[in-house]
């Protein structure tokens, strides 16, 4: 069992609760303890149960006046799998074995749930068969492990476990688990969950939408995943799905008899390609007020992306958190990898309001693998991380919250999830992304979409935002894009600075050309990519002549310059290397192969030509240096952020006063019903 700190001393208020309590009253489910699917590797049964031994090493305390913090280390293996699953409800521990469900699906976030519910206690409820122990943990927000409660099950017999547990200790964060242990018999879990002691209040009354782009097998499998559970069903009223591809879900294998399951729910609606916002804004749009002008009867609209896989249980948990809640608030999933299944992407997002650029929450780190560190061996899991919105990914808005706030701003695709959540919290309404909540997609690590065709959205749409949004002074902001823009032109990437000249001048045109650009701006956008080298992409770098450098040179490059002055003058080498002209061999055979780990500005600056392989390592681009374009991109951006910085007060106010129309219903339905 792992080691823990055991409470020596308790109030008389808090008395450490039994495990034989009389079973409440009344018990509205929070969330159920579920299992792995029977193929789910190794790592991926991380996340539900915890079926490793760990020893922890007692820290050596720092001797007065030193600095260095104490350090603890935890050694753990993992012995494979300890628990028989049998379903995704019900499992059996076999007889000289322990099981720990301290994991991200099955752990419960009690920090979260004291800071943003009306609840003051959480209620564990097993129902068990077998003997064995039953142990309650907790944690405080430093991940400190403190011993609840526990008993035994002494009799083979069949128990129904009841605990109330306090909620007062997680003002700042910390989680609840439990773990169970047997000795010469086996212990059946017929089914386990976190339970409120009261009803819930509202309706659970969930619409689920999900816009599509030429993903029909993801979408088919979402919408049997959805389908298979009838306590998810339950809760469902409609799944609207806009389809905005040329391949359609409807054609997809196994459609028929996903939407079989789905009982007349599902919805498929035709569309142009209006991107994400557009998807989503149809989506809250029929919910709303669908053709008769009433919507859809439902009390939550939760948003997915089509390129996920679905842990069903999250849409019931987000829906229960969202009705416990003390005010109403948007409900946010966690982004698991769907290549790295076992990995948590993000912990929760902010946006920095000076720079006005999103990010990941101050200290937390990206990519947390579960499978090598732990729930319970992770102290910064455990404290609760605020947000200022959560991705579109999964998101749950209540109902009266979108009738208060309207719809998505028209930016295709973007910062309309991250608007959203600002415009949210202007209001009153803030976001909570509840981990235990959360869904596998897509990870960014393949992609740089910074410099790719949606760098036009990057730059227009993180300007619009922040003139609703950001700060009445744009210093931070212009000076943070012109890095940006030094920093494409270091990389060769012309193309990405086409883009954000585009992107900027349509800022310029104000608020009016949000609308009419939508349908057009991905065609565009293409159209003025094709006109770079960095923006065609070749399916190998033997498609061009090879390199003329020897085996060793190829792989040997400079190292990052370290320290402010080091960068500088590594900065202004490589401005001046830009200025002058290239070597026109060099045009046609590339100097070096650079691949897209070592494509830095500190190593392309110094080139007249490479091949660069793409994050994805699909393919390269051939990137030319070119002084004209260099000069003549860099002097329209600089005249571009003077002309914005210029007007920024008059833009602020003509995009904030066209915030209403931008996101009410008519505007909308124009662009539907075209």
């Amino acid at each position: 069992m792992t080691d823990v700190a055991t409470e020596t001393a308790r109030s008389a208020s808090s008395p450490r609760p039994d495990l034989e309590q009389p079973p409440a009253q009344v018990h509205s489910l929070l969330q159920r303890v579920i299992l792995p699917r029977p193929s789910d590797p190794v790592r991926v049964r991380a996340l539900y149960v915890d079926e490793r031994t760990a020893t922890r090493l007692a820290p050596t305390e720092p001797e007065p006046g030193e600095l260095a913090d104490p350090m603890t280390l935890t050694v753990s293996t993992a012995n494979g799998r300890r628990l028989r699953v049998t379903s995704r409800t019900t499992a059996v521990v076999p007889a000289q074995s322990e099981v720990s469900f301290g994991a991200y699906f099955n752990g419960f976030a009690a920090g979260y749930w004291r800071r943003w519910s009306i609840l003051t206690e959480v209620r564990l409820r097993l129902s068990l068969e077998g003997a064995g122990r039953v142990d309650v943990y907790r944690t405080k927000a430093d991940g400190s492990q403190i011993y609840v409660c526990g008993g035994l099950l002494a009799e083979p017999d069949r128990h129904e476990v009841d605990l109330g547990l306090d909620l007062h200790p997680f003002e700042d964060g910390g989680w609840y688990w439990f773990d169970l242990t047997t000795d010469d018999h086996g212990l059946v879990v017929h089914e386990g969950g976190w339970y409120a002691a009261q009803e819930a209040p509202g309706r659970a009354a969930v619409t689920v939408g999900m816009p599509t782009f030429n993903r029909p097998a993801d979408c088919v499998a979402t919408l049997a995943a959805i389908g298979s559970d009838p306590a998810v069903l339950d809760v469902v009223t409609a799944v609207i799905l806009p389809d905005q591809g040329t391949q359609k879900v409807r054609d997809a294998d196994g459609y028929a008899q996903a939407a079989a399951r789905l009982g007349g729910r599902l919805r498929i609606i035709d569309q142009p390609n209006l991107g994400g916002s557009g998807g989503y804004a149809r989506i809250m749009y029929e919910a709303l007020y669908g053709s008769d002008g009433a919507g859809i009867d439902c009390e939550q609209i939760l948003f997915m992306d089509d390129d996920i896989l679905l842990e069903p249980d999250s849409i019931l948990r987000a829906v229960a958190f969202s009705r416990f809640a003390r005010e109403p608030m948007l409900v946010g999933g966690q982004m698991l990898s769907l290549q790295v299944r076992s990995q948590l992407s993000t912990m929760g997002e902010v946006v920095d309001r000076n720079t006005f650029l999103w990010r990941n929450a101050p200290q937390t780190h990206p990519h947390h693998d579960f499978a090598d560190q732990t729930l319970r061996q992770t102290p910064w899991l455990h404290r609760r991380v605020d947000v200022d919105y959560n991705a579109w990914w999964m998101c749950l808005i209540p109902r009266m919250v979108a009738e208060d706030l309207g719809l998505p701003l028209p930016l295709f695709i973007k910062w309309d999830d991250a608007e959203y959540g600002l415009r949210a919290r202007s209001r009153g309404y803030r976001t909570a992304t509840v981990p235990g909540i959360g869904i596998w997609h897509m990870s960014f690590m393949e992609k740089d979409d910074t410099s790719d065709w949606q760098a036009y959205f990057h730059y227009r749409n993180r300007f619009v935002a922040a003139a609703l949004h950001g700060p009445e002074d744009p210093k931070a902001l212009l000076r943070d894009t012109l890095k940006r823009t030094l920093r494409h032109l270091l990389l060769m990437e012309y193309s990405a600075v086409a883009l954000q000249e585009m992107a900027l001048r349509d800022f310029l045109a104000g608020p009016e050309a949000l609308f009419p650009k939508l349908p057009v701006v991905l065609g565009e956008i293409r159209a003025k990519r094709a006109e770079y080298d960095d923006g065609c992409p070749l399916d190998s770098a033997t498609e061009v002549p090879l390199s003329h450098l020897d085996e060793m040179a190829a792989q040997m490059f400079p190292e990052p310059p370290v320290g402010k002055v080091a960068i500088a003058k590594g900065l202004v080498k490589g401005v001046l290397h830009n200025l002058r002209p290239s070597d026109p061999a060099d045009q046609v055979v590339p100097q070096r192969n650079v691949s897209s780990r070592q494509a830095q500005w500190f190593v392309l600056s110094r080139l007249d030509s490479a091949t660069v392989t793409t994050p994805d390592g699909r393919g390269v681009t051939f990137r030319r240096r070119d002084r004209q374009l260099f000069t003549a991109q860099l002097r329209r951006s600089m005249a571009q952020l003077r002309e914005i910085g210029k007007a920024w007060p008059e833009l602020r106010r003509r995009y904030r006063e066209a915030q209403p129309e931008l996101t009410g219903r008519e505007g909308w339905r124009q662009i539907f019903q075209r």
